[in-house]
């Protein structure tokens, strides 16, 4: 976890300003939690431990107040989230904040749009309709905001323009409605089904 904020290391100190003089270095429960959090960030770039992390974090997610901030600055979150659990990150754009939050900076929404892109590639040649049907919501969001929409007019992937997913969305009406509004958002036509 180099790119972590020095307050957000886990080799921050225990027992700093705020702590209970009388504990003697023992770490307050915030620090604990904050500790917890770290190890489940962790375990996220492990793929055998990816699925417990994720089902811990989702479950104690009200008590971890920076974990936002804890899951975008660890190496390597952002990519994983995007593999084993793209609807966490389309969760996250569909919160207003969240989708401010990407898309305040250009190497945030570039960064989403690079894995985005990659889990599309991905997905042209090992088809899932299932995470397709994430990665398209997430573009879709994204297209909501202005800046991100006039980005995505030349950084949508091809493939999701032409007919590369035909097959897979034809069984999927949401969807294909989801896409065919991503591209008008965006100012694209898609090649006829």
């Amino acid at each position: 976890m180099v790119n972590l904020p020095n307050s957000l290391s886990m080799n921050a100190p225990f027992g700093g300003p705020g702590s209970n003089p009388g504990a003697a270095g023992a770490p307050t429960g915030k620090e604990r939690r904050l500790a917890s959090a770290e190890h489940l960030v962790l375990e996220l770039s492990n793929k055998d431990l990816r699925e417990n992390a994720l089902l811990e974090l989702s479950k104690k997610r009200e008590l971890f107040k920076d974990l936002a901030p804890l899951l975008w600055n660890s190496f390597g979150t952002i990519a994983a989230l995007l593999q084993v659990a793209t609807f966490i990150v389309q969760k996250i754009l569909l919160d207003d904040v969240g989708l401010d939050y990407i898309c305040t900076t250009a190497e945030r929404f570039f960064a989403v749009g690079r894995v985005l892109g990659n889990m599309v590639t991905t997905l042209s040649e090992q088809p899932s309709p299932r995470l397709l049907k994430h990665i398209i919501r997430c573009y879709l969001r994204l297209s909501d905001n202005l800046k991100a929409c006039d980005a995505l007019r030349s950084c949508l992937p091809e493939r999701l323009r032409d007919a590369t997913f035909n097959s897979c969305l034809r069984e999927d009406p949401t969807t294909r409605r989801w896409l065919q509004q991503l591209l008008h958002n965006v100012g694209v036509n898609r090649v006829p089904t």
